[in-house]
């Protein structure tokens, strides 16, 4: 975080420029602009207002750009202006409850706020020294998540789904009742409809107040929908160098990759993994590995990974899964039968479970796990009848506990659960295995 007068003395001047030489696809080549990588900048044309660019390229004597708009107008020879080579987002406490978009505007119909910091868009994470370990539970106020896979401040949590299985109803469902001071959201690649569904059905006015959302929808170029990753990093980097604790919620990494893979090929990449130039799995742990604890405050994760054709194993989703601190699978299947959260609890897993959870929170969790696991490899001869009860008790007992598992594990949306409640019910069911075991099996 920079003071506005500290910016100012990073930044090339502004008097620099160039000319277009040759318009190619989606970028722009430009002769004479010695600009660095990410600046922004300005294309003039013959009729209308000017053209923002970014540099994303370059290419022999040519400077690569990529403008967020048509480049209709557009003539060869245009003069292009630099004017900003430090990309940057104004920042203060006025961005809370407020929606902004990948440009720095505001969406809202709320007076613009007074912002007296600049945050880099590009800032770097802390050092693997500097970062305190995670020893504090987070309470997300969803027992299926709390109680079996219970997240610490400071973790990075991947959310692996298809389309329309709840993610954007789970994310709302958090940022509501979590324990964190401040959310920072991203919706990166929404249908324009749906961010209004977001903002009134899934997160609400309670968690507007305490929220920053920024927004690019999937129209918007490709460029924007990047550009907004990195604001909202940077916004929930400044909060948590004020001594917050930070959820930063991104709505997709997916549809993120997807851009950087535009903006790859588009300047020339060569596509590596299923049409993914390399760049996208080098900008990933850069994204990802900006999150987490420092010194003064803590920036917990969620990024929700859009898995094509449900499979948890394409390229994105396997790069992600290798980088974060765990990762919550929701099932179709599960979605498709009425529960919600979609929460398929034997295919996630919190990797930071085991350092801030008591012994006894740990084995209630390991006996549901062996309960779930259990029905699950015997549901094909349990549906049936082919299973005779009284041949394996912890069958028997995973067949009489499963009503209640299944009522632990559904949560209405608008359902808050806090974490002694959640750690309560997780004992009485872990402690009906012992019940159910003692009692002679139903014949």
């Amino acid at each position: 975080m920079t003071t506005l007068v500290e910016h100012a003395r990073q930044v090339l001047p502004l008097g620099l420029t160039g000319r277009i030489d040759r318009v190619v696809g989606l970028t722009a080549a430009v002769v004479g602009f010695p600009a660095p990588l990410g600046s922004r900048c300005t294309i003039d044309r013959d009729h209308g207002l000017p053209i923002e660019a970014d540099v994303v390229g370059f290419r022999g004597d040519e400077t690569l750009l990529m403008p967020l708009g048509e480049l209709t107008g557009v003539r060869r020879g245009a003069r292009v202006r630099l004017v900003e080579s430090v990309p940057c987002v104004n920042v203060g406490a006025g961005l809370l409850g407020r929606i902004i978009g990948s440009r720095g505007e505001f969406l809202d119909e709320g007076p613009k706020p007074l912002l007296a910091h600049r945050a880099d868009l590009h800032g770097k994470p802390p050092g693997p020294l500097e970062r305190p370990r995670i020893a504090k539970i987070w309470q997300t106020g969803v027992r299926a998540i709390d109680g079996l896979l219970t997240l610490g401040e400071g973790q990075r949590m991947g959310i692996f789904a298809g389309s329309g299985v709840g993610k954007s109803t789970l994310l709302g469902q958090i940022a509501r009742h979590s324990s964190a001071d401040i959310n920072v959201v991203a919706l990166i690649g929404e249908r324009g409809r749906e961010v209004r569904e977001f903002l009134d059905r899934d997160l609400g006015p309670e968690g507007l107040k305490r929220s920053v959302v920024i927004v690019a929808t999937g129209d918007e170029p490709a460029i924007l929908r990047l550009r907004a990753a990195w604001m909202a990093t940077a916004i929930a980097e400044h909060f948590r160098d004020l001594g917050q604790h930070v959820v930063l919620m991104m709505d997709s990494v997916t549809r993120f990759a997807l851009a950087q893979r535009e903006i790859g090929l588009a300047a020339g990449e060569p596509p590596a993994t299923r049409g993914y130039p390399p760049s996208v799995f080098a900008l990933l742990p850069r994204l990802l590995e900006r999150s987490g604890c420092s010194p003064a405050g803590s920036i917990t994760g969620l990024y929700t990974v859009l898995v094509d054709g449900d499979d948890t194993n394409e390229p994105i989703s396997d790069s992600v899964r290798g980088i974060l601190d765990g990762h919550i699978v929701l099932s179709r299947k599960l979605a498709q039968q009425g529960q919600f959260p979609a929460i398929d609890v034997l295919q996630s897993i919190s990797r930071s479970m085991n350092d801030i959870t008591t012994t006894e929170h740990r084995q209630w969790a390991l006996t549901v796990r062996q309960l779930l696991s259990s029905y699950q490899q015997n549901e094909d001869l349990i549906s049936i009848g082919a299973y005779q009860n009284g041949s394996n008790a912890l069958i028997d007992s995973a067949i009489q506990a499963r009503p209640q598992i299944l009522g632990y594990l559904g949560q209405k949306p608008q359902e808050q659960t806090t974490f002694p409640e959640s750690l309560s019910m997780l004992e009485r069911l872990a402690r009906l295995k012992d019940l159910l075991a003692r009692k002679p099996a139903p014949t």
